[in-house]
């Protein structure tokens, strides 16, 4: 059984092709890519870095496999992605390769079916016959066991483990575990606080973080109305760009509403 390249296709020389490989219109294959018996992949995809791709998989027009993952500390390091036989996987699909730091492999099982725009994010681990349906997205480190369904739009926050069986709902934000035979939905944004790890790495100062600690405590308060407590934090530290920045962000569209803590501060 031979390999089928088109004329425009570009295949890099390092790269293992198994026999019934197709590789169609403008796709890119790069030098470390290893693709399974049979496997096809259609017009303009691109399978970069240490990528493997098993076998009777089908990859749809503009899926990025094996791109560097969107992690700050990624130097170049040589790291992968594996993906498991005969899954289907559609347009504008994106599947990163893993980091050093998380063991430098992103997994894909077998059977599963990855529908148009969907990502899987850097040092994932998801299992077999699992269906992300269009534009779901894993982010880094996810878990996702056997036979998920992940309903489209939905998102799943880094480092999350979600069981097998289980069903999350279109739209949902998951930002907990699911157990294994769950079924979670829901997007219910509430404001949990200053994000402080992008103030440090920021470089913003003790003092600057403790002012603006203040300020949201007064400004999130339980006594007196929203604008009571607004003009209260304007007033005690309008010296501080950091937390005018914030009453201005308010003041600016009064109509709009805002994720507020679900909690008492």
């Amino acid at each position: 059984m031979s390999v089928d390249i088109h004329p425009t296709a570009i295949v890099a020389k390092g790269a293992e092709l198994a026999d019934g490989v197709s590789i169609g219109p403008y796709s890119i294959v790069g030098e470390n890519a290893r693709i399974g018996a049979r496997t096809q992949l259609l017009a303009h995809v691109i399978v970069e870095g240490h990528t493997q791709i098993g076998e009777d998989c089908t990859v749809r027009n503009f899926s990025n496999l094996g791109g560097p993952p969107h992690y700050t500390a990624y130097q170049g390091e040589p790291t992968r992605l594996i993906i498991g036989d005969r899954n289907r996987i559609w347009e504008h699909v994106t599947m990163h390769i893993g980091t050093i730091q998380a063991g430098g492999v992103t997994r894909v099982g077998n059977d599963g079916m990855y529908m148009a725009t969907c990502h899987v994010g850097h040092d994932c681990t998801v299992g077999d016959n699992v269906v992300l349906a269009h534009s779901a997205t894993l982010g880094g480190h996810v878990d996702i066991g056997d036979f998920v369904m992940v309903s489209g739009l939905a998102a799943v926050h880094q480092y999350c483990r979600v069981g097998r069986y289980s069903f999350i709902g279109g739209l949902a934000a998951v930002t907990k575990d699911v157990i294994p035979y769950g079924l979670v939905w829901g997007n219910h944004a509430h404001l949990e606080g200053l994000n402080l790890v992008g103030l440090k790495r920021r470089d913003f100062s003790r003092e600057m973080i403790s002012e603006l600690r203040s300020a949201y405590r007064l400004l999130f308060a339980i006594e007196g109305t929203f604008q009571e407590r607004i003009d209260d934090t304007a007033a005690t530290f309008g010296h501080s760009a950091p937390v005018m920045e914030i009453i201005d962000f308010i003041r600016a569209d009064a109509g709009r509403p805002l994720c507020l803590p679900e909690r008492e501060v």
